[in-house]
């Protein structure tokens, strides 16, 4: 199995990114493909999540959230990355990211440090358009979660995501009204949507370091 050395933030700076080719890998069935154009024509809500890179016995983690029950989310219950939307005090969306992983996380935003932007991805469900990073934290981090956003803690070695299939398992899920979806299988915690997509591309980036 591929292993990460020191020089792994630096390389993911530099590293291609893969965008629709990469997400589309993970995307619903039934999800179109709009052009920024098209989006922008919805007037879609701005939010954006973070994928924050730790070391924990020597490998490379990063934390995924259960999120709480909420009839007004669409997303609630669903496993996520940390994030959320763009408020207007935010400087820019890497604020935001920092901002809600500190909020939701528990970690002080200080210690949160951004690598790079990934691809955004468009949600037509709930009408976002979202700004995923890359970061990391030096400090070993304890987790407190704000417990109206998140149930739980999933930490996720990025080793698990180089053994992602070329095919990705499908599944029927409660809220895909019938229809199979890909989805990414972690010891039982069933992943898909936009999170899974956003992982796909990483997954890919991994890959070329």
């Amino acid at each position: 199995m591929q292993t990460f050395g020191k020089d792994l933030l630096r390389d993911i700076k530099s590293a291609e990114l893969l965008g629709e080719n990469a997400h589309k890998i993970y995307s619903p069935p039934y999800r179109p493909v709009y052009s920024y154009e098209d989006i922008l024509t919805k007037n879609p809500k701005f939010a954006a999540v973070n994928i924050l890179l730790y070391l924990k016995d020597n490998e490379w983690h990063f934390p995924l959230i259960v999120r709480s029950q909420n009839e007004r989310d669409r997303h609630s219950g669903q496993i996520s990355l940390p994030g959320g939307k763009n408020e207007k005090e935010d400087l820019d969306f890497a604020h935001t990211a920092k901002r809600e992983t500190s909020e939701e996380l528990g970690i002080e935003e200080h210690y949160v440090r951004i690598i790079r932007e990934m691809s955004p991805i468009y949600i037509p469900p709930s009408n976002f358009y979202v700004h995923s990073f890359v970061s990391y934290t030096k400090k070993n981090p304890e987790f407190f979660l704000q417990e109206s956003e998140a149930v739980e803690l999933i930490e996720f070695p990025i080793s698990s995501l180089l053994s992602l299939p070329d095919q990705p398992k499908n599944m029927v899920l409660p809220s895909t009204n019938g229809a199979q979806v890909p989805v990414i299988d972690f010891n039982g915690y069933i992943i898909w949507g936009a999170t899974s997509m956003i992982l796909s591309e990483f997954s890919n980036l991994l890959k070329n370091v």
